[in-house]
């Protein structure tokens, strides 16, 4: 730890005969640094830890202190700089992070300086769990068939991870088949209170992270503080540079009431998500309180604090309290941890219920929940479950809009938080009869029925749910008395299981469930995101082929976080998120289009009607068999083994040494151009002249549209650049697990197949024109034509610009494009951050101002103004751009929304690791 003590706020704390060190906030009430420290939210609270104990009188001073500790609810404008105790990765953007660690470290092997030299500075923790797809279901050999091909597909990469966990110190890695990280980081990783050896020194220190993924805010639901970086951020982080953010904004939340019988913890999270996103919580903090978060298990606040990124928010948390203590004791953790954890948290101040000041308060009643769904592309576009029918069949014909089931336009839904855009209504895709349905026959000889409606996939999977024992039993109880009751799931039906840890799986059994689940096709299919991240798998020749001969509207429905467009499935139109249980009724349906108040999901052997009241179980019978379910047992065996890794990862041949042998022929693990050829000197910034724009795009643009994780096919230039290689397509896996390799992702960012060039008239996918030339050819072909000649480019774009998971490569690609700043009508904070961390400049267009009311098309050269004496703190810019046929000139301003000294640090550097790396390497070489 620094050996600074700002304010004398260092003190010793005694609990059961131990002596620790921390930082105690009521010192600076003492001094009168903060009035009434009650008062404070308590995520500020914890930020305001962090900078005291970590202030050094250099990077982090007494003055940062004061900073942190001026918050009120009328937020001022000051920085906060903000060091994790530790950071979180998945494999998807993990395996990036490892090669860029090994990059960094071949970079100052290349200017004979020490390769150790680049070490993390914070604990890291690396979960595999994004690489798993679901090729075989519906068997009991499912789940080794797609380990083996997980295995085969991914060799590469996981022995990139079993370098690193070996190259570097406090760098622990959970080997695949184990769990979801953010499930294995609410039952395992998350401590609440850390107890921490330094220099000799015993602290103590709340838990906080970062992680690289969006859903990292899940553990406030244990009362930690977290949330989704990406992978650059997370690197800096590790590489020991403060996060260095805005004080934010904190909304509170008050919950009251209890939930009505019926309604389940994802259906909270559906009206929650629904509601914030209609408040507006980007860039804030959410907190919960009130009387209703005592009527809350703790899996029930995790699956609402999962959503965060749904939201919009940058954390969601609630209060540790006795319930939290009971969760920490039955997920295996040592008693005498949780005791001091509770002893630490009220000498802060922090157990138990708090009473803040927020900047903003929102009241929810429990009772108001029911039962719904959010679809067909966002999750905050929830839907009753009885509406469902009215809703995909006008929603098909063109009759509503996207979430609208009242009637109401779509002008209004959008001025009221919504941020979806509609998809093509029935004159821009034929759609037929709604009613009609197609025969088809299914490799196992079955013959079905398949329409427009018809659900593709159904898939219980992603830790939004697989971490709550309630839901995940109560659809086991449901797929029970479905059995019972003499129905099952329609043969086009994809069925999968992907529980959130191996814990899931035995209490499934423990109670019998499991069985009950798998005899309606439900067997477990992996231990990873799966479905929620892209990686459904394959749908069954068959099905594919109805829907291209019909054009037809296949849906899905999951049990995730993320349903947009050609994220699940490429092939399905729709896409909808529901509770486990509501999951396996839809399935059983076989369709969307479905009234499950009135219709009857199926028929038994008799011809009877079996409603989903009949099957669906009370909340009494869900409560006793978790009681006799779940154990504390359960967790402690199955986490005494979280590092171990099977058979298929202790064979893994890995590479050893400090610093990675590249492969030059790996079509997976390449060194990237990032710090090739690095000059020690700071490049700094100039104005941008004479650029041209790659794509013009509309609102809520996706991280999956500008990076995505799926698949894809021979016709695109990754497919067609690996090819090249002598790759089959049958190997070609999917862009995320190709996050190492930057020919396949530069190849790959811009190109999804949704994505919408304005530029081109009703195109989809990762086209654009060459304004030269005029020709139209891919993003990719188009950006190395310009690179040829020197050109830099531009993006414009709408509203919400990046919304979705945080994406590194999606800022890493659109800087190896040549693109020198983004223009767009507002960001999601991820990614505008990343592309700071990448040296891309975001600018924002002045209120009331967008592309299209410029007058602007994209043909315009771009001329950037204002830069010639250096960047500022959000910077005002302008921007000329001249009509290359006419001359004509628009005028406009911009505002660069780098909100930090430090971000303006980033980009005079090139990036925050160019930044980090110069330093270490000056240091070195300056002793």
């Amino acid at each position: 730890m620094p050996d600074q003590n700002p304010f004398g706020a260092i003190r010793d704390i005694d609990i059961d005969g131990s002596t620790y060190k921390m930082a105690d906030l009521s010192v600076l009430e003492d001094e009168g640094i903060i009035e009434d420290a009650d008062k404070l939210p308590v995520s500020i609270r914890i930020l305001l830890e962090s900078v005291i104990r970590n202030a050094d009188g250099e990077m982090i001073t007494e003055e940062d202190v004061e900073n942190a500790a001026s918050w009120q609810p009328d937020v001022p404008d000051h920085e906060v700089p903000f060091t994790p105790s530790r950071i979180v990765l998945q494999d998807l953007t993990g395996v990036p992070a490892v090669v860029d660690l090994a990059a960094l470290r071949s970079a100052a092997d290349r200017k004979d300086v020490d390769p150790n030299i680049v070490e993390p500075e914070i604990p890291a923790d690396l979960v595999i769990d994004h690489s798993v797809q679901v090729d075989y279901y519906g068997s009991e050999s499912a789940y080794d068939k797609n380990v083996e091909i997980e295995y085969e597909r991914n060799e590469e990469r996981y022995k990139a991870i079993k370098w690193a966990n070996q190259a570097f110190e406090d760098f622990s890695v959970v080997p695949p088949g184990t769990g979801i990280v953010h499930q294995v980081n609410l039952e395992y990783l998350g401590q609440v209170v850390h107890e921490r050896e330094e220099d000799g020194e015993d602290w103590l220190l709340p838990d906080t992270l970062v992680g690289t993924d969006s859903h990292t805010p899940m553990i406030g639901g244990i009362g930690v503080v977290g949330w989704g970086v990406g992978g650059i951020e997370a690197e800096a982080a590790l590489l020991g540079q403060p996060i260095t953010m805005k004080l934010p904004e904190v909304v509170g939340v008050k919950l009251t009431g209890e939930m009505p019988e019926g309604a389940t913890a994802t259906d909270l999270v559906l009206h929650v998500t629904e509601k914030l996103r209609q408040v507006g919580v980007v860039d804030r903090f959410v907190e919960f309180y009130g009387p209703g978060v005592s009527e809350l298990t703790v899996a029930d606040r995790a699956t609402i604090s999962n959503m965060a990124p749904e939201q919009g928010s940058t954390i969601s948390m609630f209060p540790v309290d006795e319930a939290t203590l009971d969760y920490l004791e039955l997920t295996g953790r040592d008693p005498d941890h949780i005791d001091v954890v509770q002893e630490y948290l009220e000498a802060q101040g922090l157990f138990g219920e708090q009473n803040p000041e927020y900047t903003v308060e929102v009241e929810l009643d429990l009772g108001t929940i029911e039962p719904s769904l959010a679809g067909p592309s966002e999750p905050d576009q929830r839907i009753s479950m009885g509406d469902m029918k009215t809703h995909f069949r006008g929603l098909v014909e063109g009759e509503i809009d996207y979430g609208d089931v009242d009637g109401t336009a779509l002008d209004k839904w959008l001025d009221d938080g919504g941020s979806a855009p509609p998809l093509p209504k029935a004159d821009e895709l034929p759609v037929g009869d709604l009613n009609e349905k197609y025969e088809i026959e299914m490799p196992n000889g079955r013959t079905t029925e398949f329409g427009h409606g018809s659900i593709a996939v159904s898939a219980i999977t992603s830790c939004t749910n697989t971490s709550n024992p309630s839901v995940m039993i109560a659809a086991g109880l449901l797929a029970r008395n479905a059995v019972e009751a003499g129905i099952d799931v329609p043969p086009h039906v994809k069925t999968s299981l992907a529980p959130g840890s191996r814990v899931v799986t035995e209490y499934l059994k423990e109670s019998e469930l499991l069985d009950d689940l798998e005899a309606l096709g439900y067997h477990v299919v992996g231990y990873g995101c799966t479905t929620c991240i892209g990686n459904a798998g394959p749908l069954p020749d068959p099905v594919e082929d109805v829907i291209d001969e019909q054009n037809l509207w296949a849906t899905s429905v999951l049990s995730g976080n993320r349903n947009f467009e050609a994220r699940i499935h490429p092939k399905i139109r729709a896409n909808y998120l529901a509770s486990p249980p509501l999951v396996v009724a839809f399935g059983l349906a076989g369709r969307i289009d479905i009234d499950l108040e009135e219709d009857p999901l199926g028929y038994n052997p008799n011809g009877e009607p079996v409603y989903l009241e009949d099957i669906w179980p009370d909340q009494e019978e869900i409560h006793d068999v978790m009681t006799d379910s779940v154990h504390k047992e359960m967790f402690q065996e199955k986490y005494d083994a979280v590092h171990e890794g099977d058979e298929n990862w202790n064979a893994l041949d890995a590479p050893t040494g400090d610093v990675y042998d590249w492969d030059e022929e790996s079509t997976y693990i390449r060194d990237p151009p990032f710090f090739q050829d690095f000059p020690i000197e700071e490049p700094g910034v100039d104005n941008i002249q004479d650029a041209r724009c790659l794509l013009t795009l509309g609102d809520t643009v996706t991280t999956d549209h500008i990076s995505p994780a799926g698949p894809f096919s021979t016709e695109v230039p990754a497919g067609e650049w690996l090819q090249e290689q002598g790759v089959d397509p049958s190997d070609f896996n999917t862009y995320g697990s190709r996050r190492g390799n930057h020919e396949v992702m530069m190849r790959g960012t811009f190109a999804n197949v949704r994505i919408e060039n304005e530029m081109l008239d009703g195109t989809e996918g990762g086209y654009t024109i060459h304004h030269p030339t005029d020709e139209e050819t891919t993003v990719f072909d188009a950006s190395e034509r310009y690179r040829e000649d020197g050109t830099p480019l531009v993006v414009m774009a709408g509203t919400e610009f990046g919304t979705g998971s945080s994406r590194d490569w999606a800022a890493k690609g659109t800087d190896l494009l040549g693109i020198e700043a983004t223009i767009a009508e507002s960001y999601e904070r991820i990614y505008r951050d990343n592309l700071i961390g990448m040296g891309v400049l975001p600018l924002q267009f002045e209120n009331g101002d967008s592309w299209e009311s410029l007058g602007l098309d994209g043909t315009e050269e771009f001329s950037i103004h204002g830069l010639e004496d250096g960047l500022d703190v959000e910077d005002e810019l302008e921007v000329v751009a001249e009509d290359t046929e006419t001359g004509d000139v628009t005028e406009f301003d911009v505002t660069a929304q780098v909100g930090t000294p430090a971000g303006v640090k980033y980009i005079e550097n090139g990036g925050v690791l160019h930044l980090v790396l110069r330093r270490l390497l000056q240091e070195e070489l300056n002793e």
